[in-house]
């Protein structure tokens, strides 16, 4: 069985969740937590990032690349279209979801995190002993603002990657508004790229993801409610609802002994 070494809120991960679930794969979720264990995840692949995704003795490193492999040794419900500029169309769209709407989405969420403690509590995984949750709410929002300097995530910055996502968000209600898909009358690989790497904008409205159900439907303030983007997230909900399988049906296992690293994407 295919296993994918992940983080549950990688963005990233995400897309290949989608990308899995849309091609009817079956596989195992290995959670990789922040911390101590990035040695061993490098000595099986080489790298210490997340996704990836292990099909036999190989191990594929990147979205991207795994979303390449997926569609050339499980070719059944193709995510890259034949028509030469669908294709073209198709792969510029992912690589720039990736670019503009996985890395900035990042610096949205941290605004929302940062301003609401609440928030951040919610966010940590079930799993999360209650007096962590405690001590993460607890950290007064001056300091994790302050934090954010630490990682190049100045008010400017993170002002400055919402409006570029606002104007995103535009965009992808436009080319939406008569046509169910982003390339063509089929679901691509664009389509499972943008909407995954959607999520931490505005958390789809399902059981879809290990987060509180008070936290479905919820998201970065000014994007999230924001009325104008609402056909994006609908449509982005229905893709969901089409091909996404719910955490009931996924096939999981809990890995404590699953290798874990501090950088993740």
């Amino acid at each position: 069985m295919l296993e994918l070494y992940q983080f549950e809120l990688s963005q990233y991960s995400e897309k290949v969740r989608l990308i899995l679930d849309y091609k009817g794969l079956e596989y195992r979720k290995i959670e990789v937590t922040p911390g101590v264990g990035q040695v061993e995840l490098f000595r099986m692949t080489g790298q210490g990032q997340v996704p990836v995704l292990k099909d036999g003795h190989r191990y594929i490193v990147d979205s991207t690349e795994i979303a390449k492999y997926l569609d050339s040794q499980y070719p059944e419900r193709p995510l890259i279209p034949q028509n030469s500029k669908e294709r073209g169309l198709c792969l510029m769209m992912e690589e720039w979801a990736d670019e503009s709407i996985g890395i900035k989405g990042r610096k949205a969420l941290f605004s929302a995190i940062s301003q609401d403690q609440s928030y951040r509590k919610s966010l940590l995984p079930a799993t999360t002993p209650d007096v962590l949750k405690t001590l993460v709410q607890g950290v007064p929002n001056e300091i994790l603002q302050f934090l954010g300097f630490g990682v190049g995530y100045t008010p400017d910055v993170v002002r400055s990657a919402i409006a570029d996502l606002k104007q995103d968000l535009e965009a992808l209600t436009l080319l939406l508004a008569d046509s169910p898909y982003l390339v063509g009358d089929e679901p691509s690989l664009a389509d499972f790229a943008v909407a995954g790497l959607s999520i931490l904008l505005k958390f789809p409205d399902g059981p879809y993801l290990d987060l509180p159900v008070a936290l479905r439907g919820k998201g970065v303030p000014e994007l999230a409610d924001n009325p104008m983007y609402e056909p994006f997230f609908s449509w982005r909900d229905r893709l969901y609802a089409q091909f996404r399988k719910p955490l009931i049906d996924s096939t999981t296992i809990e890995s404590p002994t699953a290798p874990t690293l501090i950088q993740i994407e």
